[in-house]
C-alpha cells in the first residue's frame, strides 16, 4: 500500500481530462468520435505571435525570467488593463504564472488557510471547488439554476457570507454556462461585498474576449472594492494559446507579492517563450481576436438552435464563452438495452460510448441536471454532433 497524502485524497480528479482522454481512447480504436468535452479554441496561435516566439527563441531567450515574468510584459498587461478595461495598475501588481489555472490556485493558497470560507456560485468551473480544498479552506457553494440564467442574485451572496467568509470566486464569461454578469447585476454584488471589507474578490475573466453581448465588465471597475479584487487573466483563451500556459493576475500589492513569493519556491518564472509570445499577443493586432470571437457567435447560434429541437433538453442562449448547459434530468430513470440512465454522468458516459460524441456531466460543475458541451469546433462537427445526440437520445424509453 502506498497511502498518498491527505490533501491529494481529498481531491477529486478532472472530469473534464477524464472525458477527453475515454474520448481518445475511443479514437484510437477507430471509433469515430467527436469530442466536445474539451473547453479550447480549435483555432490556431495567430502567426505574429507564433513570429515573436521564434523570435525569442534566436534572440537566447532561454534563461529564468523574473519570477512574475518579464517587465515588458508585466507593462504591456498593465497598458491592456488600462486602454480595455479602465483600470490602473502597476507592473509590480502583476504576476504571471503557467496558465490562469496556476493564477487561481496561487491566490487561494496565498490567502485561505483552515477555517477559512470561500464562496463559489455554481455552475462553477471543475478546479475552483478543488483548490479551495488543497488550500484547506471551505468551499459555500450557491446554486443558480437555469431559471435565473444561471447567475447568482445580491440575495443569495449576501445570505452566504459569514464571518467566515475570506474570498468569493466570480467567472464572467462562465465556464461552463457561458452566462455574462451584466453592469447592473455586477454592481448589485458589489454593493453587497462593500458591506464587508474582509472578503477578497477572485474575478476570473480568462473568457474576456469571447462575449456575444458587447462590453466586457470587471467587477474591478466598482470603487468601492477595487482594493480587495484580484482579476485572473491569460492568453489561452482570447488568443488560442492553450498549450502556451500563461496566464496572470493583476492584485492588490499584498497578494501579488504574496503570490510571487509562492510561486517562488514551487514553479518560479513561466516560459521565457511563452512570455514574448504573450507580450507580442497585447502589443499587436487584435484582428485574429475579433475573427474568432464572430466565428464562435456563429457556432453559438447553430448549436442552440439544433439543441432545443432535441426534445428534453433544455438550454440557454449563452452570452459568452463556448459552452452550451442544457438540464438533461428529463431522460434520468429512461433506458435503453438494459442501460440505465441515473445521472448526467450515466447520460455522458452513455451518448459518448452510443452516440459517439463527448461531452461532460454536470455534476463536476455543481450542476448535476446538465451536461457540457463545448462548441470550440467546426460547423459541420457542431451539425454531426447534434444529430448523434438527437438520435441517440431518441433510443432512451
Amino acid at each position: 500500500m502506498n497511502p498518498v497524502s491527505g490533501r491529494l485524497a481529498s481531491l477529486s480528479p478532472s472530469e473534464t481530462l477524464a472525458m477527453s482522454q475515454k474520448s481518445n481512447e475511443l479514437k484510437a480504436q477507430g471509433i469515430d468520435v467527436i469530442n466536445m468535452s474539451v473547453g479550447e479554441p480549435d483555432f490556431f496561435t495567430p502567426n505574429h505571435i507564433k513570429e515573436a516566439a521564434k523570435q525569442a527563441v534566436d534572440g537566447n531567450f532561454s534563461f529564468y525570467s523574473p519570477v512574475p515574468g518579464y517587465p515588458a510584459l508585466r507593462k504591456a498587461i498593465v497598458a491592456k488593463l488600462k486602454e480595455e478595461n479602465g483600470l490602473d495598475y502597476k507592473p509590480e501588481q502583476i504576476v504571471c504564472s503557467n496558465g490562469a489555472k496556476q493564477s487561481v490556485c496561487n491566490v487561494l493558497l496565498s490567502i485561505i488557510g483552515p477555517g477559512d470560507e470561500v464562496i463559489v456560485p455554481a455552475p462553477y468551473w471543475v478546479s475552483y471547488v478543488e483548490m479551495v480544498k488543497l488550500a484547506e479552506g471551505t468551499n459555500v457553494v450557491i446554486s443558480a439554476g437555469i431559471d435565473q440564467n444561471f447567475k447568482i442574485t445580491p440575495v443569495q451572496l449576501e445570505a452566504a457570507i459569514t464571518p467566515k467568509t475570506k474570498a468569493l470566486i466570480l467567472c464572467s464569461p462562465s465556464n461552463p454556462t457561458g452566462s455574462v454578469y451584466s453592469k447592473e447585476e455586477m454592481k448589485g454584488l458589489a454593493d453587497v461585498l462593500a458591506k464587508y471589507p474582509n472578503i477578497i474578490i477572485l474575478s476570473d475573466e480568462i473568457y474576456e474576449h469571447i462575449n456575444y453581448v458587447g462590453k466586457h465588465v470587471s467587477i474591478a471597475e466598482f470603487e468601492s472594492i477595487r482594493d480587495r479584487v484580484v482579476v485572473i487573466n491569460g492568453v489561452s483563451k482570447a488568443y488560442a494559446m492553450t498549450g502556451w500556459r500563461l496566464g496572470w493576475i493583476a492584485a492588490p500589492q499584498w497578494i501579488a507579492s504574496a503570490c510571487s513569493k509562492l510561486q517562488g519556491q514551487y514553479t518560479s518564472g513561466p516560459s521565457s517563450i511563452s512570455q514574448k509570445a504573450a507580450e507580442a499577443a497585447y502589443t499587436g493586432t487584435q484582428k485574429p481576436v475579433e475573427e474568432m470571437r464572430v466565428a464562435f457567435q456563429r457556432r453559438r447560434d447553430l448549436i442552440v438552435r439544433l439543441a432545443q429541437e432535441i426534445p428534453g433538453l433544455k438550454t440557454t442562449k449563452p452570452e459568452g464563452a463556448f459552452y452550451i448547459f442544457p438540464e438533461c434530468d428529463s431522460y434520468f430513470g429512461k433506458s435503453f438495452e438494459g442501460r440505465k440512465i441515473e445521472n448526467a454522468g450515466d447520460m455522458a458516459m452513455y451518448l459518448l460510448e452510443e452516440g459517439h460524441v463527448a461531452s461532460v456531466g454536470g455534476a463536476a460543475f455543481g450542476a448535476p441536471n446538465c451536461l457540457r458541451f463545448s462548441y470550440a469546433t467546426s460547423d459541420e462537427n457542431i451539425i454531426e454532433a447534434m444529430r448523434r445526440v438527437k438520435e441517440t437520445l431518441e433510443k432512451l424509453a
